[in-house]
């Protein structure tokens, strides 16, 4: 679904992302892991166009990506939730949500009653502000309201930071769901080690802006983690 070939970049001269590489299989989920500062979120901004590369080859289902705007790129079939979740807090959950179909031209029609499924809370939620909510209810607005571009990949980044444990859970089978639907694969960048070992098919590590491991998740082992993750 998606390939990410020599992925180069750098911020105000200095290079934090030195050659990139690494595939997420169609209907799979990665998790691209990391210690801080590595270069993970530089690398989804890169896919997603709003960090410029200076040498990349990227590919989303059998086409080249690189050189298009982060407009063209969302309309090819990514949806994004960012750290932080970047909802908009005045309006309602009901005009968050909305946006997503507002953004791809979509009408809405059955994608509503997926989110309510994945996420009940929404839906009796729907006329509050999006500011009113918890963390880890805006969390779970903001995936519902990516999943509502009809993604063919969906992108997640750091998901249950700042989340408690029962939303943590509720995402995780959320992943799960989507995962076993088929209908879409996801890149999942994530520091929590049990979450992703629950969820991934595939794994990649980064230190130091490049790949330095990866592979089917089972071999996400305690020697790999104790040499690549441990602080």
């Amino acid at each position: 679904m998606l390939r990410v070939s020599g992925l180069q970049a750098s911020i105000a001269g200095s290079r934090i992302l030195r050659g990139v590489s690494f595939e997420v299989r169609e209907r799979s989920v990665l998790c691209l892991m990391g210690r801080n500062g590595v270069g993970k979120t530089s690398t989804l901004r890169s896919i997603l166009g709003l960090l410029k590369s200076t040498s990349a080859d990227i590919m989303l289902g059998g086409e080249r990506i690189t050189g298009l705007s982060p407009q063209a790129r969302a309309r090819c079939g990514i949806g994004y939730v960012p750290q932080g979740r970047e909802i908009f807090p005045h309006l309602s959950v009901d005009e968050n949500l909305r946006i997503g179909c507002v953004a791809r031209g979509i009408k809405v029609n059955g994608q509503l009653d997926q989110v309510f499924t994945l996420f009940p809370i929404l839906k009796e939620f729907l006329a509050r502000k999006g500011g009113m909510l918890s963390g880890g209810q805006q969390q779970q607005l903001a995936i519902g309201r990516a999943l509502l571009t009809e993604p063919r990949l969906l992108i997640l980044d750091e998901p249950t930071e700042g989340i408690q444990p029962n939303i943590i859970d509720q995402i995780g089978d959320a992943i799960k769901q989507l995962r076993g639907e088929g209908k879409m694969s996801i890149l999942l960048v994530e520091q929590y080690l049990d979450f992703c070992r629950e969820l991934a098919d595939d794994f990649a590590i980064m230190d130091r802006g490049a790949v330095v491991a990866g592979g089917p998740v089972a071999a996400l082992t305690d020697e790999v983690v104790k040499a690549h993750l441990t602080v």
